[in-house]
């Protein structure tokens, strides 16, 4: 997975990897998406998705985060993709989501799909386009 991010950086999907109490830090306090989230909701948000970190090579510090909820058959959602402040405009955040892109490929997913407010030139860069009808979605919850 390291050919998709800059020399010096690594991606990982092991969980045991993860830096939560940042994590938490970085969508509770800096992410427009999850601000206030509990540390409860991301710790059970991380045990039941495919999780990816971005760490420095070096130090092992991590870097970003993303995380996928998928059934690794039909369908995946790409969530809560998140680059630390100091890290970003280094190609880590396409990177990593061309990684996930690359995971998921083997398991034939028809749909992977995301929301973005912001970050809509990253995504494109690596293949995701506007969803063709859009009037054939709903949404139960917030929007």
């Amino acid at each position: 997975m390291n050919d998709k991010l800059p020399d010096g950086y690594e991606i990982s999907t092991d969980t045991a990897r993860l830096d939560v109490a940042l994590i938490h830090q970085w969508l509770s306090q800096d992410a427009y998406w999850a601000l206030g989230r509990t540390r409860e909701k991301v710790d059970a948000a991380i045990a039941g998705s495919l999780n990816f970190g971005v760490y420095d090579s070096a130090s092992g510090a991590q870097l970003a985060y993303a995380r996928v909820v998928t059934d690794r058959a039909t369908f995946g959602w790409l969530c809560d993709v998140y680059v630390a402040p100091a890290a970003r405009g280094k190609g880590i955040g396409t990177g990593l989501t061309a990684a996930v892109r690359d995971h998921l490929a083997p398991y034939g997913l028809r749909r992977l799909m995301l929301a973005t407010a912001d970050a809509h030139g990253v995504y494109a860069k690596i293949g995701f386009e506007p969803i063709a009808e859009p009037d054939k979605w709903m949404a139960l919850g917030e929007q």
